[in-house]
């Protein structure tokens, strides 16, 4: 996380340090990404950027965290407005992510990181689902909207399971669509299959 001096600065300079960061990151994945680039973009001194980060990998996952944030509000929104339904609210997350991430050209920072995934930016990914580090609070917000009527789970460590379960289908088809150059039809068509799998149940 940043430092407090970060949250400190003026919202303007503390915006154009982000842009300037997630500019960087759209150019090049973390591991190649320099820092000489982005306090340059920034017009600040390598020493005020480590006032605010530890280093790049700071940065990074807290520009990650933010976009985790926002579509995970959206998940919870969805959620409520499909009445409690998982799976439909899951399609929804993972339409919208499609869409964005296909047109949206100021994403290319968060196409960056899932195709150049690791088990890091995954755990960050699976936040968006079930909250930082599986926290009981988060969790809980998703359980209180969905309607058990419509899943076969009896138990919250099962309800856990089975989260961990649909994140890691929604994200490794997202990866999938990017890595591939699927079409969204093509990429819609594989993830409802899995899906539709996952309702069915394996076993006869």
């Amino acid at each position: 996380m940043p430092t407090s001096t970060f949250f400190n600065l003026h919202d303007s300079k503390r915006v154009k340090l982000l842009q300037a960061a997630e500019k960087e990151f759209a150019r090049a994945p973390l591991s190649q990404a320099s820092i000489a680039n982005i306090v340059k973009l920034a017009g600040v001194s390598r020493g005020s950027f480590y006032q605010y980060f530890e280093g790049k990998e700071d940065a990074f996952y807290y520009l990650l965290k933010l976009h985790t944030d926002k579509r995970r509000a959206y998940f919870l929104k969805k959620l409520q407005e499909a009445d409690g339904d998982l799976m439909a609210a899951m399609d929804q997350v993972f339409q919208t992510m499609l869409v964005e991430l296909s047109e949206e050209e100021h994403l290319q920072f968060l196409k960056n990181a899932i195709l150049n995934v690791t088990h890091e930016i995954e755990d960050s990914f699976t936040e968006l689902f079930l909250g930082k580090q599986h926290e009981v609070d988060a969790m809980n917000k998703v359980k209180d909207l969905v309607d058990f009527k419509k899943i076969n789970v009896d138990s919250k460590q099962e309800f856990f399971h089975v989260m961990q379960i649909l994140t890691s289908v929604t994200f490794r088809n997202i990866v999938d669509q990017l890595s591939r150059n699927l079409s969204r039809e093509e990429a819609t068509e594989n993830f409802r299959i899995e899906m539709d799998l996952l309702r069915k149940g394996l076993s006869k």
